[in-house]
């Protein structure tokens, strides 16, 4: 494998792996982690900017900040924008690990229940907060309070535990089936715009959605107005009617608080 910096922020990175054998791909959270022979690991963080391109042989001249080049035989590979591009060893990548939460996609994840319950910090926070939740993202941490029927104010310690488990269980199923379709759709089939007779979004997201990025906008289950504002240095947003603090009766969803395991399907 081929690798340099046409961008020049990764001359002393790429050096180092440059002409090794790539053996296996790790994601944890928002991290991906790229072994090689060597013992070595490239890890990367695409942050808000940071995107990839790829391509057939032959490689074209670069475009813009190339941050770093992959190129095989076969196949090139461009990195731009990301907030991190470094060289690891594996002492460094348990110390990565050592400060994320747990990641709803892994297997291995286990339950950070004990963690919100024992914070007064805003659920919304918590959800955001990568030691606690490693990966779970804007989008999911808004669309998964509305599922919940949940004030996205409401500390940790209030959440009731049962209450907790079924939104952890939600957001695993939510995360996996966005992984399995390559988008986020987050509305119960009874909301599809199918069933309501309504337009598909329109929006640089894509996905059918309860209230991200909907401000103003009415909410499908109970027609008001999608607010929004700020928390934690994030956008957020909420249906004043449908989510409430624990113990006040709301116009909710209704799920997840229905029995486990019937994760959104959207009708197509």
């Amino acid at each position: 494998m081929a690798v340099s910096s046409p961008q020049g922020r990764f001359v002393d990175g790429a050096a180092l792996l440059d002409g090794l054998v790539f053996e296996t791909a790790e994601a944890y959270g928002k991290h991906l982690l790229h072994r090689y022979d060597g013992g070595l690991v490239l890890h990367v963080h695409l942050g808000l900017y940071g995107k990839v391109s790829d391509g057939v042989m032959p490689v074209p001249a670069p475009v813009g900040q190339v941050r770093m080049r992959m190129a095989s035989d076969v196949h090139w590979l461009d990195l731009r924008g990301p907030t991190a591009c470094e060289v690891f060893d594996e002492v460094q990548v348990a110390a990565l690990k050592a400060r994320l939460g747990a990641d709803p996609l892994r297997d291995d994840a286990g339950d950070p229940g004990d963690a919100v319950r024992s914070s007064s910090r805003p659920i919304f926070a918590l959800l955001m907060d990568q030691s606690i939740i490693a990966g779970c993202g804007l989008i999911y941490a808004n669309e998964l309070l509305f599922r919940a029927g949940l004030a996205p104010t409401t500390r940790g310690r209030d959440v009731p535990p049962e209450l907790w488990g079924s939104m952890w269980t939600d957001l695993r199923a939510l995360m996996r089936e966005g992984v399995d379709k390559g988008r986020i759709d987050t509305v119960h089939t009874a909301h599809t715009p199918e069933v309501m007779l309504r337009a598909p979004r329109v929006d640089r997201h894509g996905g059918e959605v309860y209230v991200y990025r909907r401000t103003g906008q009415p909410c499908h289950v109970c027609g008001t107005a999608i607010a929004r504002s700020e928390l934690a240095a994030r956008n957020l947003y909420w249906c004043p009617s449908c989510q409430r603090p624990p113990g006040r009766a709301g116009r909710t969803p209704g799920k997840p608080r229905r029995p486990a395991g019937r994760p959104a399907r959207i009708s197509r």
